[in-house]
């Protein structure tokens, strides 16, 4: 069919599309990867602990394989730096801390550990609230960290692709479904 030079659709038919197009695009709350919503070192008697805030959404292909029974290892990573002029920047205090996310077929049920602590949840949505919110102790022993003194303190999380099965490791090589991690994020700290 030949449209005329000059031919305009009705408002209508506009309206249509744009409606179509805004119910078929993704929902907002349905972010893949992880993101970095806050983060702040927090000092107590015993030294300094980390209170970090993640967002945390995974790709099709991590929940599928979660839902096969694949276990994801979710790794949060601190560093605590000290900036010198004159030389190389002083590493005060670096901390890993790695998550098992498994799922349980019989049960139905999801799991999130940490060492040799579990916790189950009915939900995935549950289990990644809970991984989304971390607080880790022992960061830093008392006088490590020195008053006066400006450090920059970066944390990030990311899935661990080394922990998975051999298959998948070879899966998760350049691919962007299998590779979701946060940047670091860094900011400054002056006890």
């Amino acid at each position: 069919m030949i449209l005329p030079v000059g031919f305009r659709p009705p408002a209508w038919i506009a309206l249509l599309a744009v409606l179509w197009l805004a119910l078929t695009a993704a929902p907002a709350g349905a972010a893949e990867g992880i993101d970095v919503k806050s983060a702040a070192l927090v000092p107590a008697d015993d030294g300094y602990y980390l209170e970090a805030s993640f967002e945390i959404g995974l790709t099709h292909p991590l929940e599928e394989a979660l839902n096969k029974g694949v276990p994801l290892h979710l790794l949060v990573e601190f560093e605590l730096i000290r900036p010198r002029w004159y030389w190389l920047n002083e590493k005060v205090a670096s901390v890993q801390q790695r998550y098992r996310l498994s799922f349980n077929a019989l049960t139905r049920q999801y799991r999130v550990g940490v060492g040799t602590l579990y916790q189950n949840f009915p939900s995935l949505a549950e289990a990644l609230e809970f991984l989304s919110r971390v607080r880790l102790r022992d960061i830093a022993e008392p006088g490590v960290v020195k008053k006066d003194t400006t450090y920059v303190a970066a944390v990030r999380m990311r899935l661990d692709t080394s922990q998975l099965p051999r298959p998948f490791q070879l899966t998760a090589v350049g691919s962007r479904d299998w590779n979701v991690g946060s940047d670091w994020y860094r900011w400054t700290v002056a006890p």
